[in-house]
Order: C-alpha cells, then structure tokens, then sequence
C-alpha cells in the first residue's frame, strides 16, 4: 500500500484552498480551474485506493497513527489523542461517494460569480473537514471535523443562498451545534471510561484515550467509570450508558435528519445554491448515517439493542412523514428536501434491524441516495437558472422544448421512486428485507416501512406528469422563461450520475463486496 495516501487524500484540498486565498484577485478567473483540479484529484485518489482495497477482511485498512497531544493529569493519568485515519467497509464507499460528489459540486460551482475567492476556498476547506469524519478513527479528532464542517457550510448558504439565506444559515448552524454538544458530552463521558490497555501497560499509568478501536471493547471500560459496563451509574434515574446511546443518537439524528429534527432541512435547501445543496444532500447527510454505525452502535451495543424497536419506529416516522410533505409541496426544492427526509429514513430502519440484509443495505441507501439526491437538485438548478423559478404549477409540457432535460429527469425521478434497474430499488429493497427478517422488530412495522415506497412514485410520478406532459404553458415573464435545452456542461454533471445509479442498480455487488466483511464484523458485537 502507499504511504501516507490517506493524509494526502485528507489534506490535499487545504493546499488548495490556501492556493486560491493567496493568489492576488487579478488572477480570480484560476480559482475555478485551482478548485476543479483538487477535486479531481481526490476522484484519482479513491480510485487508487479502491483498486487496493482488501474486500475479504473486516479489518481496517490504509491506517496511519501519529501522537498528536499527550497531557499528563496526575493522579487522574494521562491523556493521549492521536493523528488516527484509516477505513474499512463503512466508511470507504462513503469516501467514494464523497470524492464524487464534491467533483460534480465544483462543476456545478461555475456559475458563480461573486466572492470568487471566499466561495471557492470554503469549498475546499469544506471537502477536507467532510473527507476527516469518514477517516478519522479517534473520536476526539472526528469531532474536530464534525465540528468544522458547520463553517464552511454556514457561510457558503449564509453568503451565497437565497432571500432567506440568513435565517436559513444560523438555523442550521444552530441545529447542528446542538447536536454538537451532546455529541460532545459523551465524548468527555467516554474519555473518562476507556483506557489504551497497552500504553497503560507500558508506563503503568492510566493512559486514558479517545481511540474508537478501544471504546467498542468492553475490557476497556474502568470499572467505576461513568460509563462502564459492569457499574451502572444513574443520571436522572436513567443508566447512564442508556443516557448516553440516546445523547449520541439525537446528535446524529439531526444531521440524517430524522423527523422531529428535520425542520433545518428544508429551509437549508431552499436557500442554498445549487452546488451547496449538492453537498448538503449528498454527502452531509450521510455523516449521520455513518456517525450511526461508526460511534453510537458499536460503543453501545446493549442500549441499541434494547431500544431497536423506538429508532425503527422513527425511521418509519420520517418514511411516512417526509413521504406525505414531499406530496403536499409545490416548491420542487422542497419536495426533494422531504424526500431526503423519507429516503433517509430507510437508513434508520436499516440500522435498526441488527441484520446483515439491514445494515448493509443502509450502507448502500446512503451511497445511492447521495448519487439520487446531488442529481434531484443539480435538475432543480438547471430549471433555476433559466426561470428564476421553482413552482411546480408554474409549468406545464416541458418536453417540448426541454427532451433531453426531460429524459435525465424521468431517470432521476424513477430511480428515487424505487424503480428496480436503479440504485433506489436495492438501498430500499435491503433495508426492507432486514426490517422484515429482524428479531428485534415486529414485522408489521417494517411493512408499515413499504408505505414509504407508494408516496415517493405519488410525489415523484404527480410531479413529472404536471411539468413535463401536456401543452406548453409556463407562467412565468417571458423575459424570464428562456426554456433551452441542456448545455454540454449540465450533461457532463447529469449523465454520469444517470449511469452510476443505473450501474450501482444492475450490479449492486459493488458496493455490498465492500461492506459485507465490515458489517459481519459490526453484527458480532450484538451476538
């Protein structure tokens, strides 16, 4: 394997962000080009590493550990925190997806023209702080860039979004920074609770460390800690172990989201320009999926499998809930926002069933509807830009003068409503199967899961026979209604999303080659 691959795939876009922030104003027409060229790279990079990615081990891989800060607290031990990367089957399709999608988000970024320089450095320093949480394996530094990503994404909504973008930009800073602190909070809990056996061994001190490898086992825990497994501890008459699982979960659950946390979403993606809710909706929301699997599960096995039944049941809520909002709206970024919801509440109910089928197909509902969802909104920015408007009812008979836009929208819409041949139709289809065959689950909820499948072909199948059929009519100035078809650069975005859904839907294996090992491994914690 490559030395220092990782490190360099993790830091590279900060080079260029800090390329671009140096370079002197008369040369802004490079920060477009300085931009694309780092998320190119970052495409050839995951590439690499996908060709030397070992499928037939759980173990993680490319792993790179430094010291990083070690305090001395007395009587109370030490403190270690380390420079730790590394990925396994979890999160590498999600560090595919990201390169991905951050390269279609700098394509689409082209059109913007002002705050060159402010827009497209935060871009970059926004794809690092992303790239960090899927590679970080010490929980100190996942939340450093848990924690910075809620920078970037403010400003490039706050700066660049629409009319309401402010109020928009502090409710999702807001939101996220709750869910920060609780995230927070456990972090300090667990510090305090797990010790690195084999350092503690060597200086024979307690050498306490924020290492996620060493949380997930048991024989770490100090035995009077506050988290520990053989003690329990009472915080306001809950075990505090049970406490912290749901302060972790809650924390996640804002940035999946799930409904009753939702209500940032919608306004977020309304406002944000179209680059920024590719990312948003893409890559951002997985981080929570992902937190999920990598943190709250693994950490607390006994407390996600005695509380199965509640997260299912809100992964079902936000099924049905973001099902009948997307139905209800009339703003076509906001029918995507809540179908955001819905979909990525197949994910919860993944997770929450304990199977392989579950789990796995969870992993593959995030990567496809990453993919899904950066094409949803780059088709709702294709129709922005030339109308200025986003109003279903404000269109009728697009086909006519828009066949190839058209074309790329029915895939989009049918490969999100779960046609089979489409990525949508397997993420959904596994999910459903491991909700079905849980132990832990009642069947009737993952049925009631299905439900969820019917509204997204009523919003998606309604939406795509009012636009599209019939004669043209456009009610919008005509000065205004310039309804040209795609240009070569809306096609080099579009297309490539179009065949990944349709690839990841005829050979899923793909993917579930590499999270299969991984999720086996994650499963035999709850045995």
């Amino acid at each position: 394997m490559i030395p220092y691959l990782l490190s360099f795939f993790l830091f590279h876009p900060l080079v260029g962000a800090v390329a671009i922030v140096l370079l002197p104003n008369s040369q802004k027409h490079l920060y477009k080009s300085i931009n694309l060229f780092f998320c190119v790279m970052q495409v050839v990079v995951s590439v690499v590493m996908w060709t030397q990615f070992q499928t037939n081990t759980s173990a993680y891989q490319f792993v790179e550990k430094a010291d990083w800060i070690t305090l001395s607290l007395g009587s109370l031990g030490t403190v270690s925190i380390d420079y730790l990367v590394g990925i396994d089957g979890i999160s590498f399709p999600l560090v595919l997806l990201t390169s991905l999608v951050m390269l279609i988000g700098a394509v689409a970024s082209w059109n913007i023209d002002k705050r060159e320089k402010a827009y497209f450095s935060l871009y970059l320093l926004l794809t690092t702080s992303i790239t960090g949480c899927f590679l970080a394996l010490d929980f100190f530094l996942f939340f450093l860039f848990f924690e910075f990503m809620l920078l970037p994404m403010y400003f490039l909504i706050g700066l660049w979004g629409g009319p309401r973008r402010e109020y928009a930009s502090i409710k999702f800073f807001l939101y996220t920074l709750v869910g920060s602190i609780l995230i927070l909070i456990v972090m300090i809990g667990l510090y305090l609770s797990v010790i690195d056996p084999y350092e503690s061994e060597l200086t024979k001190t307690l050498v306490h460390t924020f290492d996620l490898r060493y949380m997930t086992d048991g024989r770490n825990y100090l035995s009077d800690s506050i988290l520990s497994l053989t003690g329990e501890v009472n915080i306001f008459g809950i075990p505090s172990r049970m406490l912290a699982f749901w302060l972790l979960f809650i924390g996640f659950a804002i940035k999946l989201p799930i409904v009753p946390l939702h209500t940032w979403l919608p306004d977020a993606h309304v406002e944000a320009p179209t680059p920024v809710s590719v990312v948003l909706a893409g890559i951002l929301l997985k981080v929570g999926g992902y937190g999920l699997l990598r943190i709250a599960y693994p950490i607390f096995p006994d407390a996600a499998n005695e509380y199965a039944f509640t997260l299912a049941l809100l992964g079902v809520i936000s099924i049905i809930y973001g099902g009948f909002n997307a139905l209800a709206q009339n703003d076509l970024k906001k029918m995507i926002a809540y179908s955001s919801v819905s979909h990525m509440g197949f994910v919860v109910l993944g997770i929450a069933s304990l199977t392989a089928e579950g789990v796995n197909g969870a992993v593959y509902q995030m990567v496809s509807h990453g993919i899904l969802s950066a094409m949803l909104f780059l088709i709702a920015g294709v129709l922005y830009d030339r109308t200025h408007n986003r109003l279903i009812d404000n269109y009728r008979g697009l086909i006519g003068p828009m066949p190839a836009f058209t074309v790329v929208t029915g895939i989009a819409f049918f490969a999100s409503l779960g046609m089979p041949g489409f990525s949508g139709f397997v993420g959904e289809l596994f999910t459903l199967m491991g909700g079905f065959q849980s132990n832990v689950l009642p069947t009737w909820l993952a049925a009631s899961g299905t439900l969820g499948i019917i509204l997204a072909a009523a919003y998606f199948l309604w939406t795509l026979q009012r636009m599209f059929f019939g004669k043209l009519w456009v009610k919008i100035p005509a000065e205004q209604a310039l309804l040209s078809d795609l240009t070569s650069r809306e096609k080099w975005l579009l297309i490539p999303l179009a065949l990944a859904t349709l690839l990841l839907g005829l050979f899923p294996n793909v993917l579930f080659q590499l999270s299969d090992k991984t999720v086996a491994g994650l499963l035999k914690i709850f045995e």
